[in-house]
């Protein structure tokens, strides 16, 4: 079984509550309609952190352990970027985690068959970006780290490549003024790697992540 993919978009706009602090979005996230990935999914998973916090960390979308809990990054991946962010040198109480998209995206083969995760599609990014443009507003972090390619879709330049632009920081407008943006592989990427490869793969998150700290100074 596959969630469908042709349903109507309208984008997460009309339910999003204009002047919400993170609370009050984080209440009205449940109700959200604004592309099909609701249904299947088991709940809304929204964000975890510091309302005020210095670094924002985004990644794509929720996993199968996150779909379950409610709560992002707390499946392996969620385990390998907290271990990373403190190597870094980044204090984990001054980040706020959140993802790209709010709806775990899966494919089913039958009820009870391990859910198996799938990309989301641009059009669901687009649809979900007025939450994340939405919790940005209200945590007003100095530095934002997109997780993947998912996560720099939604907030870097459209010729961002993480393959080719990773570890780099833009200085890009906001609604808030300048910020800082960086773009690095996912934790998940991590763990795909072939066991040989794994250690410098990490490190090479690491210190991609060294530099978001650098800029919070």
């Amino acid at each position: 079984m596959t969630p469908a993919s042709t349903q109507s978009r309208p984008g997460a706009a009309q339910w999003v509550p204009p002047g919400a602090d993170l609370e009050g979005l984080r209440r009205a996230a449940p109700d959200c309609r604004g592309c099909e990935l609701w249904e299947p999914a088991t709940q809304v998973v929204f964000s975890a952190g510091a309302p005020d916090a210095r670094l924002v960390l985004v990644g794509e979308q929720p996993g199968d352990q996150e779909d379950r809990r409610g709560v992002p990054f707390v499946g392996p991946a969620g385990r390998l970027l907290q271990k990373a962010v403190a190597e870094a040198g980044i204090d984990l109480a001054t980040t706020y985690v959140t993802n790209a998209v709010k709806h775990f995206r899966f494919t089913q083969e039958a009820p009870g068959k391990r859910r198996i995760h799938a990309s989301p599609d641009v059009a669901h990014v687009t649809a979900c970006r007025p939450w994340l443009a939405a919790e940005l507003v209200q945590v007003d972090p100095e530095v934002v780290v997109c997780l993947g390619a998912t996560a720099a879709k939604a907030l870097l330049p459209k010729d961002f490549r993480v393959t080719k632009h990773r570890g780099q920081l833009f200085t890009l407008p906001t609604s808030l003024g300048e910020k800082r943006f960086l773009g690095t592989i996912h934790p998940s990427a991590v763990l795909r790697t072939p066991e040989a490869e794994r250690d410098a793969a990490y490190a090479a998150l690491v210190a991609d992540l060294r530099t978001a700290a650098t800029a919070l100074g």
